[in-house]
Parts: C-alpha cells; sequence; structure tokens
C-alpha cells in the first residue's frame, strides 16, 4: 500500500528532470541549468508503477475527449450548406486548439499532456520517455480516439453521420496527395516544435523572468495550423484523430489518403526532435 501510495505521489513524471511540462516546467527554485539525462530506451519499473497506467489512462480520456469535441464541432460546421449560422472554419480550428490547451493543462501533470502519437513519437526521439511509455501512450491514444469518435456517431445517428463525413480526414479536392503529406509534415512540425520549445527545461531557466504557461502556445500552434490547413487535408496532424474518425467513418474517403496522416506527421515530429536536438538545444546557455 505504501509503494502504491509513493507511486501517486511521484505521479506520471517519476523522471520528472526529463519530462518538464505544463506548469512543472516553470516551478524549478533553482535557476542554474543542469542538462538533465535522456530517458532510458527501456524501464522495466515502470510496468510495475501505478503511476505508468495512471498516465495511459489520462491520455485515453484526454483523447476521447479531444474527439468528442472536435469531431462534433465538425459536424455541426458540415451539416450548414451555407456555413452562415455556424462556427465556421475559425471556430473548427478554436475547437482544436482549445481542447489541445484544456487538455494539455488538466494532464500535464499525470502524463505529459501528449494527446497525439505524433507528440509522443517526437519526445521518444528527443530522449523525453521510454519506448515503453510511448508505445503505451500510442495505443491508449488511438484507443481514446475511436471511443470518442463512436460517441459522436452515437449522437448523430448512422446516416447523418456518414452523410456529413464522419469528421475523417482526406485531400480534398484541387490538392495532390503530395500536396497533402507536405502540409501534414509541415503542420506537425509547427506543434512539435512549439511543444519541444514551451517545455524546455533549459529555455525555463534562461528565460525565468518571462512566466510562460506551456498548454497556451501548445493549443495557439494547434489553432494556427488548422486554420491554415483545414482547406487542404481537413488538418490531421494527429494519426489517432485520424484514425478514431477514419475507423468508425468507415468509407473508403476515410482511408484512401490515410497512409498521409500517418507518414506526415511521423515525419514533421521527427524532423522536429532533430531540429530541437541539433539546434536549440545546441544554444549556449547564460543563466540571468
Amino acid at each position: 500500500m505504501e509503494g502504491k501510495e509513493e507511486d501517486v505521489r511521484l505521479g506520471a513524471n517519476k523522471f520528472s528532470e526529463r519530462q518538464p511540462i505544463g506548469t512543472a516546467a516553470q516551478s524549478q527554485d533553482d535557476k542554474d541549468y543542469t542538462e538533465p539525462p535522456p530517458a532510458p530506451l527501456f524501464e522495466p519499473s515502470e510496468l510495475t508503477s501505478w503511476s505508468f497506467y495512471r498516465a495511459g489512462i489520462a491520455e485515453f480520456v484526454a483523447t476521447f475527449l479531444f474527439l468528442y469535441i472536435s469531431v462534433l464541432t465538425v459536424m455541426g460546421v458540415v451539416k450548414d450548406k451555407t456555413k452562415c449560422t455556424t462556427v465556421g472554419i475559425q471556430g473548427i480550428a478554436w475547437a482544436f486548439g482549445g481542447m489541445i490547451f484544456a487538455l494539455v493543462y488538466c494532464t500535464a501533470g499525470i502524463s505529459g499532456g501528449h494527446i497525439n502519437p505524433a507528440v509522443t513519437f517526437g519526445l521518444f526521439l528527443g530522449r523525453k520517455l521510454s519506448l515503453t511509455r510511448a508505445i503505451y501512450y500510442m495505443v491508449m491514444q488511438c484507443l481514446g480516439a475511436i471511443c470518442g469518435a463512436g460517441v459522436v456517431k452515437g449522437f448523430m445517428g448512422k446516416t447523418r453521420y456518414g452523410a456529413l463525413g464522419g469528421g475523417a480526414n482526406s485531400v480534398n479536392h484541387g490538392y495532390t496527395k503530395g500536396d497533402g503529406l507536405g502540409a501534414e509534415i509541415v503542420g506537425t512540425f509547427v506543434l512539435v516544435y512549439t511543444v519541444f520549445s514551451a517545455t524546455d527545461a533549459k529555455r525555463s531557466a534562461r528565460d525565468s523572468h518571462v512566466p510562460i504557461l506551456a498548454p497556451l502556445p501548445i493549443g495557439f500552434a494547434v489553432f494556427l495550423v488548422h486554420l491554415a490547413t483545414i482547406p487542404i487535408t481537413g488538418t490531421g496532424i494527429n494519426p489517432a484523430r485520424s484514425l478514431g474518425a477514419a475507423i468508425i467513418f468507415n468509407k473508403d474517403k476515410g482511408w484512401d489518403d490515410h497512409w498521409i496522416f500517418w507518414v506526415g506527421p511521423f515525419i514533421g515530429a521527427a524532423l522536429a526532435a532533430l531540429y530541437h536536438v541539433v539546434v536549440i538545444r545546441a544554444i549556449p546557455f547564460k543563466s540571468k
């Protein structure tokens, strides 16, 4: 019992020096920067810790809520032919960005607030979490996304849900698959680059005089990327979001270009991780 209570006290960030995120990233009293050690590839002790499974549950619930709100918003816009009585593209972008802001804020102290396999993949490449935790997060994120889209279908009804496209991602008319892939790569790069920058311990120490709430720039990045790429792909930048909608919609439209919404985000996340490690972390640190 004491061990379990200790796990709960430590939370998901057992290795907090490797996973600063949210307000935890700005709570260090010591302003002198110490290079955090990389997360091990495998961490067997995680599998016996309640905090590990609690973090996965948090990722499941967060991704479930994310898909529920965002896809329901998309459905509300698509059903109106004129779009004049709906929130429009700007409203969709705000729904996605706002939910990410709220959910990252709520789950940062439990799981790190990834809510996106591409973010998890990028942080794994940046040695912020173990392979075991990365795979576990991705599975829970995808399951949460499927359930979230399923609830939306239950509310809308099978016929209307199918007629409105189910919120599934696809390359829109007038754009090529290459256009869609490029949009997903760049959009995910913007998101994961923002995640790295907003949660970097070196930046927190160097710019400690500037209060930064990490979920805010992350959510705003999602909002801006959606504004730019909704006309091209409907904006994926989150493989779990695309998978959940595709599985529940389950028509050719959702599957024809589905590979783009995995390959693009993973390439974008890898490039962001590489840029962070090679360029950002290489900047000399000067304490103020």
